[in-house]
């Protein structure tokens, strides 16, 4: 055998190695990126079924449903090209489809919860910023038109004042029923205040009315026990003050 030929048979097997090598490389990144993209899909849907499933009754509307479930079956469906032979994925987009055929009729089940406790009113608040982060994201992937996400971060806003609403409202009148006048005042005072700083008051003066009404009875409560307000109630003054603080995450444009 010729040097020659020798020679052509030692490239011709480096080339075969390098190209073997490339090839694999290839498949392995094909995995990888295919698993990420699964990984990715899946924790979307987690997340738009938790939001669809876990807020409270007060904040969940037959539209916020159907949104929700019109974006969940858009990630499923690119999740199913992944993993075809899923049996629960189907099921699930199945069982999807029937509810957003029923239009402005879809069930709403999530069952109203009384905001009561801070504790409660920043899980709800976390929820919240979690619809949020989706809705924008969704926007920025062309998955969610920019008008209508625009839209419902809109309505997270306002969901965020009602919940504030109602949970200054509960603390204050809790506080009432319990003769404690000066938390009381305290928690409508909170309530008074917060809602004069909303960029549109007019939207809110109805509740702002029905708070600054029972300030004043929980104000005479004070005057008439001759008691001063719990300015010791340090616990109730941290917790409510947290919740009354800006989010930052609702004071963002859509992109930022």
């Amino acid at each position: 055998m010729s040097p020659l030929v020798i020679t052509l048979l030692i490239v011709g097997g480096i080339v075969i190695l390098i190209t073997i090598a490339y090839i694999n490389n290839l498949v392995e990144n094909n995995k990888l990126e295919k698993a990420r993209l699964k990984a990715d899909l899946t924790d979307r849907v987690r997340r738009l079924a938790e939001a669809s499933e876990g807020l409270p009754g007060q904040f969940m509307t037959p539209a916020l449903k159907l949104m929700l479930s019109n974006l969940q079956v858009h990630f499923l469906e690119r999740l199913l090209l992944l993993d075809r032979g899923n049996a629960a994925l189907k099921r699930q987009l199945d069982d999807l489809r029937q509810q957003i055929a029923l239009g402005d009729s879809i069930p709403v089940r999530n069952p109203p919860q009384k905001i009561i406790a801070e504790a409660r009113a920043k899980d709800v608040r976390f929820q919240l910023e979690n619809l949020h982060n989706l809705i924008t994201r969704c926007a920025k992937d062309g998955v969610l038109g920019t008008n209508e996400a625009k839209l419902w971060v809109l309505e997270i806003r306002h969901m965020l004042v009602m919940l504030h609403i109602e949970l200054f409202t509960n603390i204050g009148m809790q506080a009432v029923q319990s003769n404690q006048p000066g938390p009381a005042r305290l928690a409508f005072e909170r309530g008074v205040q917060y809602l004069r700083k909303q960029p549109d008051p007019t939207r809110y003066q109805a509740p702002l009315q029905k708070l600054e009404a029972q300030l004043a009875r929980a104000n005479a409560m004070v005057v008439d026990m001759g008691k001063p307000a719990a300015e010791d109630n340090s616990e109730l003054i941290d917790g409510l003050k947290a919740l009354d603080s800006d989010d930052d995450w609702k004071k963002k444009s859509l992109y930022d």
